[in-house]
């Protein structure tokens, strides 16, 4: 991307609200007054948004190919978020690191599924004895994080249970730590929780099937959550589909619907640290990360922390700096407070990434 001459962007800069004149030099940020530099544009100015997880070259049959993937992820970047945690993909998509004009990627790689035991086409499916060695593997392939389906449908039983045993998620989690990853878990029930995050495990996705002790295990290990909650809002059709089959799924899948919001809620205040991830792929779009934090706020999270949930705090987390002397000029600009309406996450004024204005 040609970068402009230097930029100034006017406004209140979240998370603080401090107005303040913003400029872009060479890519970067400085609050140092520049001469000559032109407004670019003027309104509530936020740390590019952040999609803590996304399926950037998934759709609902498997791997997409490149060009597919591109839009994803341009649909993501032109809803503002600009830093995405790829949580799982069956597509290797590291070539998007050297594409300036897409959002920065954090790659888990592949998700690691029993066998027979997740969406066809999606994941790696092995064996007990296997899981670790593929831990290993992915930690290597990815960018410092890894993805384990914890749970999901048994046809055997009829609802759903682990994936695992407990000592095969631990010595998972212990390959990978090995390698220097970060590791994740697709979790929707209870019985696969206690044993993860007593292995050390570094975030759960989803995690309806939460209870009071463990949400005190996830604040004693530092464990993080990314609730997902426009994900968790299709249970009822989850349910609905598997009833004449599985009807105890069925029954499941109800009730940790109905607890949803109490459950995430409870979360929030004991103190988990809670991000906002869109679950972009598959059957859910692109580009959305603003319905998350409007899911987020719905279900009693206040709006300061539901938009920190999808920025300056996820981009600490995460490892990327914010709005910061010298940081890399990422940033979304609206024309009215987003803590005060949330519907303008929809419509940004200007989306900056690397110190260019991109998007439509």
């Amino acid at each position: 991307m040609t970068r402009p001459p230097v930029q100034r962007y006017r406004g209140p800069v979240l998370p603080d609200g401090e107005a303040r004149d913003l400029y872009v030099v060479d890519g970067h940020i400085t609050y140092e007054p520049q001469a000559g530099a032109d407004t670019a544009a003027e309104g509530w100015i936020v740390p590019g948004l952040v999609d803590a997880h996304c399926h950037l070259g998934l759709d609902d049959f498997g791997p997409t190919d490149d060009a597919a993937t591109e839009q994803q992820a341009i649909d993501d970047r032109d809803g503002g978020a600009l830093l995405i945690r790829d949580a799982g993909s069956a597509a290797d998509t590291r070539w998007i690191h050297d594409r300036d004009d897409l959002p920065r990627l954090i790659r888990c790689g592949r998700h690691i599924a029993a066998t027979k035991r997740y969406i066809r086409n999606y994941a790696h499916e092995v064996e007990p004895a296997d899981l670790a060695t593929y831990a290993a593997q992915e930690a290597r392939n990815g960018d410092g994080w890894i993805k384990l389906v914890g749970d999901w449908i048994s046809r055997d039983e009829g609802d759903l249970a682990p994936s695992f045993p407990a000592e095969a998620f631990r010595a998972a989690i212990d390959a990978a730590h090995a390698e220097g990853a970060k590791v994740t878990a697709h979790c929707f029930g209870h019985g696969v929780l206690p044993g993860l995050i007593e292995a050390g495990i570094d975030c759960i996705e989803h995690g309806t099937g939460l209870t009071e002790d463990l949400i005190d295990a996830m604040v004693a290990h530092g464990t993080r959550l990314v609730p997902t909650v426009m994900q968790l809002d299709k249970f009822p059709e989850h349910a609905a589909a598997g009833q004449e089959k599985f009807p105890a799924y069925a029954r499941t899948m109800t009730d940790l619907y109905a607890r949803m919001p109490a459950t995430i809620m409870a979360a929030y205040e004991a103190g988990v640290p809670i991000y906002a991830g869109s679950d972009g792929g598959g059957i859910s779009r692109h580009g959305n990360i603003a319905g998350e934090v409007e899911a987020l706020v719905r279900i009693g999270m206040p709006a300061h922390d539901a938009l920190g949930a999808a920025s300056w705090r996820a981009r600490e987390w995460l490892g990327v700096d914010g709005l910061t002397e010298g940081a890399s000029a990422d940033f979304v600009v609206y024309d009215r407070n987003p803590l005060e309406d949330l519907s303008v996450l929809r419509t940004p004024t200007a989306v900056v990434l690397r110190g260019v204005a991109v998007g439509s």
